[in-house]
C-alpha cells in the first residue's frame, strides 16, 4: 500500500499528502533549496527545474500540500496575500465587472479601487452577497467575477457559497473566495462549487506571525494551467525560506485551529453577556443572521470575533490601551490573541463614507483569538472593559 492511499483525515493530509522524502537524502522534511539556477546536462536537458522563479522544491512541496488540503487541481505560493489576490486578477481582460462582499477587506477594496480600476478598468460593485437572491440584480453583461469574503472582513457575514456557485456557473462567471479568515479546516469553497481559493497565508496557514506569503488553489486544472502561467511570467513567487516557514505552519493547522475555534466560541458567548458590548459578530452564536449557513458549510466557526462596543469609538479606544494580553496589532491568525480597530487598522485605506456602507460601527473592535488558556484571554478582557 501506498503512503498516499492512507491520506485521508485533514491532519494525516496536512502533514503527508503530495509529500516525498528528500530523493538525495532521505530528509522528512523537505530541505530549504536556497538556489537560484540549476545545472543542466546540455541545452534545456535538466532534471525538472532550470531557474528558481520557475521552479523551487521548497515552494512545490507546499503548494502541493495546500491544493490537497483545499481539495483542488493545482495551489500556488506567492509573496504576499495580496500578491495571490493581484495574480487571480489577471485572469480578467480589462474592462471586466467584479462583484464583490459588501464588507471586503481593506487592502482587496485598495487593490480594487486605486490599482486595477485604473491598470485594467476593472470596475466592481459591492454588494450584499448574503442575500444569493439579490446577486441578479448587479450582474452586467461585462461582469465576469465574483469575489466572495466569508467570513468577510470585519463583520463576518456569512455567504452561501453553494448558492453563488450555481448561479454563477449558469453564466459563466469565475467565482473566487477570500478564505483567509476560515482556513481550509474550517471550510472547504472547491467542495462547495467555487472556482478559486486564495488566503493571505501569512495568517492562520503560517500561523506564528513571522512570515508573509499568499496562495491561491484553483478546482480545475484548466484554471491551474493559468494562474501557473500568471506566476512565472508576473514572478511574484514566495521564496524558499517562506516557502518552508508556510509549511511548517501548514503541518499543525487541524490542531491549532481547533483551539482557535474553542476559545472564540467560550469568548464570543461571553462577551454577549457583557454590559459593555453593544453587539457581537460571531457565526457560532444563535444570535448571527447567518447562524443556521454557518453550521451547514463550516466544520466550526474560526477564530475571529468582532464587537460593537457602547460609547463609540472613545469606548473602543480606551479598552485597547488596557489590553495586555491581547496585542494592539494589524493582522490575525497567529498561536497570539490581537486586537485592533479596524476604521484605523485594517480598513484604513476605505474612505469613511465606504466604512459606513459597510456597515462599520466607530465602536468597532475585532479580535483575532488565539490559542493561549481561555480564563487568561477572558481575564484580559474583563479588565479592559471596566470603566
Amino acid at each position: 500500500m501506498k503512503k498516499e492511499d492512507l491520506v485521508r483525515g485533514f491532519d494525516t493530509c496536512a502533514i503527508h499528502a503530495r509529500q516525498a522524502h528528500d530523493p538525495a537524502t532521505g530528509a522528512v522534511i523537505t530541505p530549504i533549496y536556497a538556489t537560484s539556477t540549476y545545472a543542466q546536462e546540455a541545452p534545456g536537458i535538466h532534471k525538472g527545474f532550470d531557474y528558481g522563479r520557475s521552479h523551487n522544491p521548497t515552494r512545490f512541496a507546499f503548494e502541493g500540500a495546500i491544493a490537497a488540503l483545499e481539495g483542488g487541481a493545482g495551489g500556488f505560493a506567492f509573496a504576499s496575500g495580496m500578491a495571490a489576490e493581484a495574480a487571480v486578477l489577471e485572469l480578467l481582460e480589462p474592462g471586466s465587472h467584479i462583484v464583490t462582499t459588501k464588507d471586503v477587506y481593506g487592502g482587496t477594496h485598495r487593490l480594487f479601487e486605486r490599482v486595477r480600476r485604473h491598470s485594467a478598468k476593472l470596475s466592481v460593485t459591492y454588494t450584499d452577497l448574503c442575500d444569493p437572491a439579490a446577486l441578479g440584480a448587479v450582474i452586467k453583461p461585462e461582469t465576469r467575477m465574483i469575489w466572495v469574503e466569508s467570513p468577510s472582513n470585519p463583520l463576518l457575514r456569512i455567504v452561501d457559497l453553494a448558492a453563488i456557485a450555481d448561479q454563477a456557473k449558469k453564466r459563466n462567471i469565475l467565482t473566487v473566495v477570500d478564505n483567509t479568515f476560515a482556513s481550509p479546516w474550517v471550510q472547504k469553497p472547491l467542495d462547495l462549487g467555487m472556482d478559486i481559493v486564495v488566503h493571505s497565508a501569512t495568517k492562520y496557514i503560517g500561523g506564528h506571525s513571522d512570515v508573509v506569503g499568499g496562495v491561491a488553489v484553483a478546482a480545475r486544472q484548466e484554471l491551474a494551467d493559468k494562474i501557473g502561467y500568471i506566476q512565472n511570467a508576473v514572478g511574484s513567487i514566495a521564496g524558499p525560506f517562506d516557502s518552508f516557514l508556510m509549511h511548517r505552519g501548514l503541518k499543525t493547522l487541524g490542531v491549532r485551529m481547533q483551539r482557535h475555534c474553542e476559545n472564540a466560541m467560550k469568548l464570543a458567548a461571553w462577551l454577549e453577556s457583557r454590559p459593555e458590548v453593544g453587539r457581537v459578530f460571531y457565526p457560532g452564536l444563535a444570535s448571527h443572521p447567518q447562524h443556521a449557513l454557518a453550521k451547514k458549510q463550516m466544520r466550526h466557526f474560526g477564530g475571529m470575533i468582532s464587537i460593537e462596543l457602547k460609547g463609540s469609538r472613545k469606548a473602543a479606544e480606551a479598552m485597547l490601551k488596557k489590553c495586555k494580553l491581547f496585542t494592539l496589532a494589524i493582522s490575525l491568525g497567529g498561536i497570539e490573541s490581537l486586537i485592533e480597530y479596524p476604521a484605523a487598522m485594517s480598513h484604513a485605506v476605505v474612505p469613511a463614507a465606504a466604512q459606513k456602507e459597510m456597515g462599520m460601527d466607530e465602536g468597532l473592535v475585532r479580535l483575532s483569538v488565539g490559542i493561549e488558556d481561555v480564563h487568561d484571554l477572558q481575564a484580559d478582557l474583563e479588565q479592559a472593559l471596566k470603566i
